[in-house]
């Protein structure tokens, strides 16, 4: 069993349940049960459940590392266990999400329902497979596109121009091999995913790291393609010869397409952005997006040579995320009138249920 290790603390305030994922309800009573092996247990609504698990009084410290590192791996770790015990649909929530009580719980399942139900259409018989691409010796390849005949020439045009090599030129040289390998890179990189991509339905591309890395992509792909997928991954590993070194995770939830954020909407933030786009009636989404465009053209830093207009520019962009998420929010709850923004009586806070960025 895993043991809750901390509690979180992740836009909102510290909770006493850690929420892992949510899952459909059609999964047997025995399913259910054995959430207990994983320490975790569900708390369902109609027809969909969340996981969670009881948080200890102890604090996450965001700004530690290996604290984040740990909580990541926690959360990895409990709902690989999930899907172990039978739940091999379930929407993971994004590591760190946590909340007050159970009741907190269920109206996230109330707003997210629709949501929630729209997902699980999308990654019935789905899994995600992240893909790592590297150069296998990296310095190898940057000392074969230094011999590249352009660099070679422009290298002898500077050492025939100048008597000596500078160090102006080793910049320059060094700038001419970086841009070579950008473009080898990209030409690989496009080759690959042009054939991959025909396994999957969807792409998502991750930040590369460092120069050595290609790729590093996450693929949606269905569970009966999977072997034809890793086949062409070897394939691929084959035709470069041992040139690049190619990593394959092992079949995932669908974290980079279908992972929930949950969002909290202060009073205070709400009724701040309402005066920052100098918003007193009932606001619509239309009237929202109105009043944002208005202050964009007065304060935006190209029109504005003011000190204080890009950071006026910033706030009124904020101020917008935040109506147009309170309107999203608003949206997913019946009991709530959109006109409580109407002479500041917002008095509690609000969740919006979303899709991760």
């Amino acid at each position: 069993m895993i043991k809750p290790i901390f509690k979180i603390k992740e836009n909102m305030a510290i909770g006493g349940l850690y929420i892992y994922g949510i899952v459909p309800n059609f999964y047997g009573g025995a399913h259910f049960r054995s959430l207990k092996n994983a320490g975790v247990y569900a708390i369902p609504f109609q027809n969909i459940s969340a996981i969670v698990g009881d948080r200890e009084n102890k604090s996450l410290d965001l700004s530690n590392r290996e604290s984040v590192y740990q909580m990541l791996m926690h959360h990895q770790i409990v709902i690989d266990q999930i899907i172990a015990l039978g739940f091999i649909m379930i929407l993971p929530m994004k590591p760190g999400t946590s909340v007050i009580a159970k009741d907190e719980v269920l109206t996230i399942l109330t707003k997210g329902h629709d949501l929630f139900i729209s997902s699980f259409n999308h990654i019935e018989n789905m899994m995600e497979i992240d893909l790592i691409v590297t150069w296998s010796d990296f310095g190898g390849v940057l000392k074969d596109l230094s011999s590249h005949p352009e660099i070679v020439e422009e290298t002898d045009s500077n050492v025939k121009k100048n008597g000596i090599f500078s160090q102006t030129d080793h910049v320059k040289t060094g700038m001419l091999v970086w841009e070579k390998l950008i473009a080898k890179n990209k030409e690989i990189e496009l080759k690959i995913l042009n054939v991959l991509t025909s396994f999957s339905t969807n792409l998502k591309l991750h930040e590369v790291i460092n120069d050595q890395m290609i790729i590093n992509a996450a693929f949606l792909i269905k569970r009966n393609l999977k072997e034809k997928f890793k086949q062409r991954v070897v394939q691929f590993d084959q035709e470069f010869n041992g040139l690049l070194h190619f990593k394959l995770s092992r079949p995932l939830p669908c974290y980079s397409f279908f992972t929930i954020e949950l969002k909290e909407l202060n009073p205070e933030k709400i009724a701040f952005a309402k005066r920052e786009l100098g918003l007193n009636e009932e606001p619509s989404e239309l009237v929202i997006k109105k009043a944002y465009l208005e202050y964009i053209k007065q304060f935006h830093p190209d029109a504005q040579y003011n000190n204080g207009a890009e950071d006026r520019f910033k706030r009124i962009r904020m101020a917008y995320n935040t109506l147009i998420e309170y309107s999203m929010a608003v949206k997913q709850s019946s009991d709530i009138e959109f006109a409580s923004l109407v002479n500041d009586k917002i008095t509690q806070k609000m969740f919006l249920v979303k899709m991760k960025d």
